[in-house]
């Protein structure tokens, strides 16, 4: 049996498995549909309209016109181009700049960027759970703010923002509104057109798209600078020739959440509450983030008197973060939980459980068992354990 089958993966909030659906798409894409979408012969045309129906598909998840989105290369890459663009775009009128400590690194480190650049950041923290105020955020602005970004959904603790409340108070004071929707779009209920929400990121690969493909919606009348030249593609903003496979597969993974949202989260709801009665029981855990009312696909604990990494190599073959997946080589405890007030011992000892569409009330059985395993084990190795 290879490594893969033993392994228990449990990392759904890192990446997402390619649906077999959305392969097949891409594999009919990759076939007739190759040429560049730009080029105006037959077969550019084709792929052209290949790109068009993506936009219709993620248009139609997210409630609002197709030609509103931008295609990047992921979140990441939505997060740099929304934010510095909108920074850059509107200095003249202002250098103030809003959002949260608790945000995922594409948005941290593009602040602390802008920061260098003479840009003043107000970094707001939230509360015990994760949530920030409306009283703190409005306290924060200042008649020179000219762009707030606020995520939708925590990727570490799965904590709902109040967007629709924070962002109707930027559209009241003439001030651009990003969200970070990684851990969203695809995964709960969007409504693009009811929100009022100026730039909203995404990438295909977390709801079971492929990797290296991604949106930003952009509201009409928003404004960005570009932050990259060549070509006149997509409105001047992203220019490059689009990946029309991947755009394909975007747009099928779009198709297939739209239709499976509701479902979903009731798998996801039922499976995480077993988890939860499953784990609690353990001596010393602790839930980090709100215990109801979050993205049901995320929980977060911590458990005392246990070294994280130790507990990361315990739990192996299950495969779980100890925080966001692009800071997982790091020793350092996550500033997501040490922004909740965590110490740093209940930092590092956190673990987060993400589950996804495969996961079965067996896999959290045996994840259960391991997790409480493991932590027996490293306490009865623990310097000063007495049986």
């Amino acid at each position: 049996m290879s490594a893969a089958n033993e392994w228990l993966y449990l990392d759904y909030a890192a990446t997402t498995p390619l649906d077999p659906n959305v392969a097949e798409r891409m594999r009919e894409v990759r076939q007739t549909s190759f040429a560049n979408p730009a080029s105006n012969h037959a077969a550019g045309r084709l792929s052209a309209t290949v790109v068009d129906q993506a936009g219709v598909q993620l248009a139609e998840l997210l409630n609002t016109d197709p030609g509103r989105f931008l295609w990047t290369s992921g979140a990441t890459e939505s997060n740099n181009l929304a934010i510095t663009g909108v920074a850059k775009q509107r200095s003249h009128l202002g250098r103030h700049l809003v959002t949260m400590r608790t945000e995922h690194k594409a948005v941290v480190d593009v602040f602390r960027a802008l920061e260098k650049q003479g840009f003043d950041v107000s970094w707001l923290l939230p509360d015990a759970d994760g949530q920030l105020s409306v009283e703190q955020f409005e306290a924060a602005l200042r008649d020179d703010t000219q762009l707030v970004s606020i995520m939708h959904v925590n990727n570490e603790t799965g904590c709902f923002q109040d967007i629709a409340t924070l962002g109707g108070i930027c559209r009241t004071r003439g001030i651009t509104f990003h969200v970070d929707g990684a851990q969203a779009a695809g995964k709960v209920p969007v409504d693009l057109e009811a929100l009022p929400v100026d730039l909203y990121s995404m990438t295909a690969h977390k709801f079971y798209g492929p990797k290296g493909v991604g949106a930003l919606y952009i509201a009409d009348g928003t404004v960005i600078e570009p932050l990259m030249f060549g070509g006149g593609q997509q409105r001047r903003l992203r220019p490059g020739t689009l990946a029309v496979e991947l755009i394909a597969g975007l747009g099928a993974a779009a198709a297939e959440s739209a239709s499976r949202l509701e479902t979903d989260l009731l798998h996801l709801t039922a499976l995480k509450q077993q988890l939860l009665l499953g784990i609690e029981t353990i001596e010393g855990v602790c839930v980090n983030g709100p215990k109801s009312g979050a993205y049901p696909g995320i929980l977060n604990v911590s458990v005392a008197d246990i070294e994280g990494e130790s507990l990361l190599l315990a739990l192996e073959p299950l495969c779980v973060a100890t925080g966001s997946a692009c800071n997982s080589q790091s020793q350092e405890p996550s500033y997501v939980l040490r922004a909740l007030g965590r110490s740093d011992m209940e930092a590092q000892s956190a673990v987060r459980f993400s589950l996804g569409r495969p996961t079965s009330k067996a896999d959290i059985a045996r994840a259960i068992d391991l997790y409480r395993a493991a932590v027996v084990k490293l306490r009865s190795i623990a310097p000063g354990h007495t049986t």
